[in-house]
């Protein structure tokens, strides 16, 4: 396939996608290419008032990019990694996983409010079972609301419902669009595990264009980062689980065993009822090994309930 003169570089139009397609074209430009910018409206994006479960199989934000790439109208395309599914479509490649940004979720508040400020039965906003999920098992008097659209939505909508205290959302998206005034609480990831790949950006390829593929590598990518986030991601994808089920994931340096990385995931009930904790650790240096460390956890947590909690997920 003859290459255009510019690499063309498919994005959801929404503002912070923007911005992290902006991100990664500048980092191809840094390595000689010339990019031209493509947006691609997605599933997701033409449904913003419907819940995500409704929405169908994962790959709500990704499936018309994954196609746009497939049909050569589009060379790579630029993702938030949590917004991937586990498994990605046959012929399509994740070429690069940049450097993570601060992974933890964010309490918004209309002022600036902490977790142990949320008074008695307070209301919290959020699209994410598994922000939901967490929620509950943490505080079960909170109600918890549903809210959808892009992060200049969300903020607008808590600003004009007084019925709502809070909601939550990725600090990383809010870091990424200036909004950190809003941060009320990054909170701890011990109350609020993040989604797999949360803070990382993704940029996939045909899979049989490796010239593509190469470039994205030399651009974007971070290993550390991506071998944290393909333990994640594996143990998304051995729990059979989507972008919205209620999965959390986070790989990092473990603090106690130097060398090793630590992976600690959750699978929580969507009403708070029932949570499965896990933590694994190994030494990792390819993604064969990153992945390993991901299947075998999971296999843990599916064991000691997990499989159940995400069956009945599936079956709502």
């Amino acid at each position: 396939m003859n290459r255009p003169a510019a690499l063309r570089l498919g994005t959801r139009g929404s503002p912070l996608a923007l911005w992290q397609a902006g991100r990664i074209a500048a980092a191809l430009e840094a390595c000689g290419a010339t990019v031209r910018i493509v947006e691609v409206n997605t599933t997701g994006d033409r449904h913003g008032d419907v819940p995500l479960p409704e929405l169908g199989p994962p790959g709500v934000f990704s499936r018309e990019l994954d196609e746009a790439l497939l049909a050569g109208r589009i060379d790579l395309a630029v993702h938030s990694l949590k917004d991937l599914p586990a498994a990605l479509p046959d012929g399509i490649a994740l070429a690069a996983v940049s450097e993570r940004a601060d992974p933890r979720d964010a309490l918004v508040g209309r002022a600036p409010l902490t977790w142990r400020e949320l008074p008695e039965g307070a209301t919290v906003a959020t699209c994410s079972r598994r922000r939901a999920a967490q929620l509950r098992l943490a505080r079960p008097d909170l109600q918890v609301a549903d809210l959808r659209g892009n992060i200049g939505t969300r903020l607008a909508k808590l600003d004009r419902t007084p019925a709502w205290t809070a909601i939550l959302l990725a600090v990383a998206g809010l870091l990424r669009l200036g909004e950190a005034r809003r941060i009320g609480e990054r909170l701890p990831l011990d109350l609020m595990l993040p989604a797999p790949g949360q803070g990382a950006l993704a940029v996939t390829a045909r899979a049989d264009d490796p010239a593509a593929i190469r470039l994205a590598r030399r651009a974007a990518n971070h290993r550390p980062t991506e071998l944290a986030t393909t333990a994640e991601r594996a143990l998304l994808e051995a729990a059979e689980g989507g972008c919205e089920v209620p999965v959390a994931a986070y790989a990092d340096a473990d603090p106690v065993e130097p060398g090793k990385v630590r992976l600690r995931a959750r699978i929580a009930a969507p009403d708070g009822s029932r949570v499965v904790d896990g933590t694994a650790r190994a030494r990792v240096e390819t993604v064969a090994e990153a992945a390993a460390l991901g299947r075998r956890l999971a296999r843990q947590l599916l064991a000691r309930g997990g499989a159940e909690i995400l069956g009945a997920c599936v079956s709502r």
